[in-house]
């Protein structure tokens, strides 16, 4: 019986978790939850759900301030990653879904932010030329864009 992930019909912080639902080969649906546009972004089709499902929902910077910071944050992944092939060391482990799409989402941001970091920019290559990644980002199921909802100050769009 193939799980159900929930969403938003955007890329957002479902990415990480429908990368790794295609590399372990889990059958999996996708509800996707359409978002007005603006003024008010209408979250109705979503509200209409969110309460009925049983679940917990406890609930920016602007670019200037988050792009002044970035250096030394990839400072950190760069050198905790260091010459290991993932992040965990040589065996790919649910932290580099994570980072792959924390770094990616930098990268789509910030484009050239990895230009002074060739082990993470190798890091990426690696993840995406993973055979059933390299096959789902091909797919129209794959979603690059937008990274955030309507709602976001910066939707990668």
């Amino acid at each position: 019986m193939p799980v159900t992930l929930g969403y938003w019909d955007l890329r957002g912080l479902a990415h990480s978790i429908r990368l790794l639902l295609e590399y372990t080969d889990t059958s999996y649906e996708e509800k996707k939850y359409k978002l007005g546009d603006a003024p008010d972004y209408d979250r109705s089709h979503w509200l209409n759900e969110k309460f009925k499902l049983g679940l917990d929902f406890p609930n920016e910077k602007l670019k200037p301030d988050y792009l002044k910071g970035l250096p030394d944050k990839l400072t950190l992944y760069s050198q905790f990653l260091g010459k290991r092939p993932w992040f965990a060391g040589d065996k790919i482990t649910i932290a580099d879904f994570h980072v792959y799409d924390v770094l990616d989402e930098n990268r789509i941001f910030a484009p050239g932010c990895l230009d002074a970091f060739p082990n993470l920019k190798d890091f990426m290559a690696r993840f995406e030329a993973l055979p059933n990644i390299a096959a789902y980002m091909k797919t129209s199921h794959f979603i690059p864009r937008p990274v955030f909802s309507k709602m976001a100050k910066w939707t990668g769009d």
